[in-house]
């Protein structure tokens, strides 16, 4: 692990997963179970340009090095989650195949060039700007809230961004399903493949994974579900596979 300075209130973790290291601070929003799940998700060509929008401190781009050879580079707007990412990248030992950029995904396109990527990932915001004033962490603020980029903003692009037959690969929401795959054939991104995540048995889909491809042909597969959480309340087999670096069908579905 290569040494980077370390702001007041950061701290270094283990990702568990291929002994991958993440810096992170409770001042701002940590990566959750959205961005692995993404992560494994999503196509990946062997090699290649792929590139992460919303990246935060560049935990998505960090887990697809162990999957490909491609080039990643990654996309976040908030100055402190960029340098985090720039960092993340660094101790790894991976800045010479990670490229994390601060700019606005609305017009990152002008900067890297329209249909230059194979592959695309996001997990954008969830939620619509509250109304009234809010006393919250800016930065918690702008990962839960569609303050920088709402849904159509990220869709749209996501489909500048990927070259024709390319993978968009999202997480979100599974209630934003509709939203997702309307907006989605509105920028010319087929939905492809989807699968539900479910906390537990029995509840209903919690997060969708989604996949689209740029000007490909009508036809939808859906996946297996995923539960979480099994009888015992612990993380699924599969869950487990993917946090200790195991090959799971999440990988190659």
């Amino acid at each position: 692990m290569k040494q980077v300075q370390l702001r007041p209130t950061e701290r270094i973790d283990d990702l568990l997963t291929y002994d991958l290291k993440i810096i992170q601070s409770d001042e701002v929003f940590s990566f959750s179970l959205d961005a692995v799940l993404l992560g494994r998700f999503c196509s990946v060509a062997p090699k290649g340009r792929m590139i992460d929008l919303c990246t935060g401190n560049g935990v998505v781009p960090l887990l697809l090095t162990t999957r490909t050879r491609a080039e990643i580079w990654g996309v976040e707007i908030q100055e402190r989650l960029a340098d985090m990412a720039v960092r993340n990248a660094e101790i790894n030992g991976l800045e010479e195949r990670l490229h994390m950029l601060q700019g606005d995904l609305k017009t990152i396109h002008e900067t890297l060039g329209h249909g230059q990527f194979d592959a695309v990932t996001v997990n954008p915001p969830y939620l619509p700007v509250p109304n009234g004033e809010q006393n919250v962490n800016e930065h918690f603020a702008a990962a839960r809230h569609e303050i920088y980029c709402n849904l159509e903003d990220v869709i749209a692009a996501s489909a500048k961004l990927v070259k024709a037959g390319g993978k968009v690969a999202m997480v979100h929401r599974a209630t934003r399903l509709i939203d997702i795959c309307c907006l989605m054939r509105q920028y010319r991104l087929e939905p492809k493949r989807i699968r539900y995540v479910h906390a537990r048995a029995g509840e209903e889909a919690m997060m969708v994974l989604i996949e689209g491809m740029k000007d490909g042909k009508p036809e939808i597969r859906t996946l297996p579900p995923l539960i979480v959480y099994d009888d015992n309340q612990e993380y699924c087999k599969e869950l487990k596979e993917i946090y200790y670096g195991g090959r799971s069908s999440l990988e190659f579905s």
